[in-house]
């Protein structure tokens, strides 16, 4: 009879060598809140994760809370550490106390498997499990050199969105993994950008070696509409997509609200063409940065802003040139080039849009932008002491900067502005590059700025655009009365849609051809059947 017993034993022991799965739920027991030490019997989603952890050799999970899988994760690192010989696992959470649990789940496990299943002894810890077969289970909290000298078998980072400063985290530890070591990561999403969100949405997209694994509330059997609907009651919308959605836009502070962010994205498309279409061999290099969604229209009205940088630094210099008759983004620069070139770039693209009203940032290098503009006699240039009817007419005084001036006031006004006009889908973009950006342009305390490592010079320039665009048309097209007026001198077209009068920007035949069959309002349909009702409704 000992014998049989001993032949079904190494039976069972093979048996969950072979399977993780096989070994969880026959022999695995664990701490229930209110049912006390119970036997763990995984769902299905559970069993596909197990799964992926054995074929895979990096995944990265993005979670709903309550699903169990810090559970799943200690389970089988016990498992892992249990059945093989010198495997060094390391785990790393966003706290001690965190760290100390999984340990402490770990333990509940191998202290109560059957005598005959602890093939290997083991001594513990609050925070590791050291094993007589050479295999070890350790877990710390958030640290820059986090098992940076040790190879490792298998790393499981918990809550990954959350750990701070992961990037330098992570790319301390990747080389840790390149004797074959594999990677868990698992987390709710934190917002847009990191080190997590760059690497999940890299995995989704094929381009790093992760297996994604999307675990959204309803995966759990035992989570049925009833249960979301009780659950989402005492939740914020920012924490029910966090928590429950898997969401990243909507689980951040973003500066935009996720349905605004979700209206942008539905206006994405490519660019008609680029500047680099229209110019000279010598200029293609600089003007394919330049995007262009709409050409110049006769009888529309222009504002072109910039966010100025150095031009060989981290920062981008950028441009938009905002349609003011019909709350389009025409066009858009975004590159990496001297100040006093970006003037030259900007003096080129504002003449051919109708002489556009000019105002780039002022401070900084853009005193040198400014300064080339005037050097260019460009014909429309934004002072701040012009009564907005009058840009064409006034005569700044020789030392009097043109521009937009960026202090803390002025620029909230700005964000503001560019807020309200977004929210209220006055103005549309159509770039991806802006969109990127309103993804990792955050709330941090009461300051709006880019994430760590993200950029904001096109956010900034469109809400200096935004900002004009209210200051010098903001009234006009909401007082009905004026409006109409304003509409009716806006409106006195020619039928000559080929260019623009002293603009030099042909319309080549498949851009005109769209134009004409386009009806959205405020474009052109034919000849002068320009409609601008849609500004008073």
């Amino acid at each position: 009879m000992a014998s049989v017993n001993k032949q079904r034993q190494l039976s069972e022991i093979l048996k969950c060598g072979r399977s993780p799965t096989y070994f969880i739920n026959e022999y695995c027991k664990i701490q229930h809140p209110q049912q006390g030490l119970i036997q763990f019997k995984t769902y299905n989603f559970q069993n596909d994760c197990i799964d992926a952890f054995v074929k895979h050799r990096f995944n990265i999970v993005l979670k709903s809370r309550q699903l169990g899988l810090s559970t799943v994760t200690a389970a089988y690192a016990a498992w892992l550490a249990l059945f093989h010989k010198e495997k060094n696992i390391l785990v790393i959470a966003t706290k001690l106390k965190t760290a100390i649990n999984f340990i402490k789940k770990v333990k509940i496990i191998l202290n109560n498997l059957p005598d005959w299943m602890q093939i290997t002894s083991f001594e513990t810890t609050t925070q590791e499990i050291r094993f007589k077969n050479g295999s070890l289970i350790q877990a710390i909290p958030t640290s820059e050199d986090a098992g940076r000298s040790e190879a490792l078998s298998l790393l499981i980072v918990d809550e990954a969105a959350f750990i701070r400063n992961f990037e330098d985290i992570w790319t301390g530890i990747y080389p840790c993994l390149s004797t074959g070591g594999a990677a868990i990561i698992l987390s709710t999403p934190n917002g847009v950008g990191g080190q997590y969100y760059k690497l999940y949405s890299d995995a989704e997209s094929k381009r790093n070696m992760f297996n994604p694994i999307k675990l959204l509330w309803n995966v759990h059997p035992e989570h049925d509409q009833a249960w979301y609907n009780n659950e989402i009651k005492n939740l914020s919308k920012r924490k029910a997509a966090q928590e429950l959605l898997c969401e990243f836009v909507g689980s951040g502070d973003t500066f935009l609200q996720p349905d605004d962010i979700e209206w942008m994205q539905s206006l994405v498309r490519e660019p008609l063409c680029k500047g680099s279409d229209q110019c000279a061999p010598e200029d293609r290099g600089v003007e394919r940065d330049v995007w262009i969604w709409s050409l110049p229209m006769y009888g529309h009205k222009y504002i072109v802003s910039a966010d100025v940088a150095r031009g060989d630094g981290k920062d981008y210099s950028t441009f938009h040139i905002l349609d003011a008759t019909n709350g389009e983004i025409a066009a858009e620069y975004m590159g990496k080039i001297p100040p006093d070139k970006l003037g030259i770039l900007i003096d080129k693209y504002g003449r051919k849009y109708n002489n556009a009203i000019a105002c780039p940032e002022n401070n900084s290098f853009g005193y040198m932008t400014c300064a080339k503009l005037k050097e260019l006699k460009y014909p429309k240039m934004f002072y701040e002491k012009a009564k907005s009817g009058a840009i064409e007419t006034y005569v700044p005084a020789n030392d009097e900067l043109p521009g937009f001036t960026t202090q803390t006031k002025s620029r909230d006004l700005a964000l503001t502005k560019l807020e309200e006009v977004i929210r209220n889908r006055v103005i549309r973009s159509y770039s991806i590059r802006l969109l990127n950006e309103f993804r990792t342009f955050i709330w941090v305390g009461a300051r709006a700025s880019a994430m760590k490592d993200e950029h904001d010079d096109l956010v900034m320039s469109s809400a200096i655009a935004s900002w004009l665009f209210d200051l010098m048309f903001g009234k006009t097209v909401g007082d009905s009365t004026d409006a109409k007026a304003f509409l009716k001198a806006m409106s006195k077209t020619s039928t000559k849609i080929d260019s623009v009068p002293g603009a030099g920007y042909e319309v080549r035949p498949i851009f005109k051809k769209q134009m004409l069959q386009n009806n959205r309002p405020g474009t052109v349909k034919s000849g002068n059947d320009l409609d601008f009702s849609w500004l008073t409704r």
